[in-house]
């Protein structure tokens, strides 16, 4: 099967239009659960990022030090506080919500393993799609029986080590086959990220992004990734376009700054500043 390239053609008539006479409840409400009380940097990139990404609210589910920093870097985030030193309780009124994005600094305690699979299900229910990142992958390949509650039309969202955590295979023709069996068990898209991130599709469809570079490989640069497909899935795009949108957007802020700053001199909280150029870059007449 040929792959489709993640070009700004290809993407450019999938974007959606703002209309003049509209307010925030028209652009999708997106629910972040990240951070805890060791990583709250997770929660501030996941945040600023999808804050910068189209949609007309967010709230941030995570502990007291990591809202607290998220507030004082993003102000206009909303805040939902969880009690623990880590991911406890599941989020309250979850109908208020047009997507959800979870996993970036969450760590993997027994109580939050119990609020995850407690999350899924309520989601699964309700049809919300997700986005599932770093520990919430970790914790779906240590318990592959949640697989089941993940709903259909959500993004996965993994590294090779994410990804070897959730499949197995010995060579890269059986890793292929493996994503795409997962991609037809779930209803979800996958995105394995690296180098020309692949996305697959459960109807077997192969896309490559075109964006991107080494200088991207630095703790956080996933969060980014996370809050930005998440903004754009509660904005209303499926879950193909949001994932492709998400990776080529991300990509060419790390292209940008590597062109303006080498790829060794910035970090993952300057991709936030940089993804503006690749929703110009799109709007720009082709």
């Amino acid at each position: 099967m040929t792959e489709t390239t993640i070009t700004p053609e290809f993407l450019r008539p999938r974007l959606l239009t703002r209309k003049d006479e509209s307010h925030k409840g028209d652009y999708g409400h997106l629910l972040l659960v990240c951070g805890c009380e060791t990583m709250p940097g997770a929660a501030v990139l996941a945040t600023g990022a999808a804050l910068r990404s189209g949609c007309g609210l967010v709230t941030l589910h995570s502990t007291g030090r990591a809202l607290q920093a998220v507030v004082n870097a993003f102000p206009s985030a909303l805040l939902s506080e969880d009690p623990g030193r880590q991911w406890s309780r599941v989020p309250a009124s979850l109908e208020h919500y047009s997507a959800i994005a979870v996993g970036p600094g969450l760590g993997r305690a027994p109580e939050t393993l119990t609020a995850f699979a407690g999350l899924l299900r309520s989601a699964f229910q309700a049809r919300i799609p997700m986005v599932l990142d770093a520990d919430a992958l970790n914790l779906l390949g240590a318990h592959p029986e949640l697989l089941a509650s993940v709903p259909a039309g959500s993004v996965l969202t993994p590294h090779l080590g994410e990804l070897r955590r959730l499949l197995s295979w010995e060579t890269e023709a059986q890793k292929e086959r493996a994503v795409q069996a997962l991609c037809r068990q779930t209803g979800c898209v996958l995105v394995h990220k690296g180098y020309r991130s692949r996305l697959f599709t459960p109807s077997g469809e192969r896309y490559t992004n075109t964006t991107g570079n080494a200088g991207m490989a630095k703790g956080g640069s996933g969060d980014v990734l996370t809050g930005l497909v998440g903004s754009l899935m509660a904005r209303g795009y499926p879950a193909l376009d949001a994932a492709a949108l998400g990776v080529w957007i991300h990509g060419h802020a790390g292209d940008c700054l590597t062109r303006s700053c080498t790829a060794e001199a910035y970090d993952s909280r300057d991709l936030v500043d940089q993804l503006k150029k690749g929703f110009l870059e799109l709007a720009a007449p082709s």
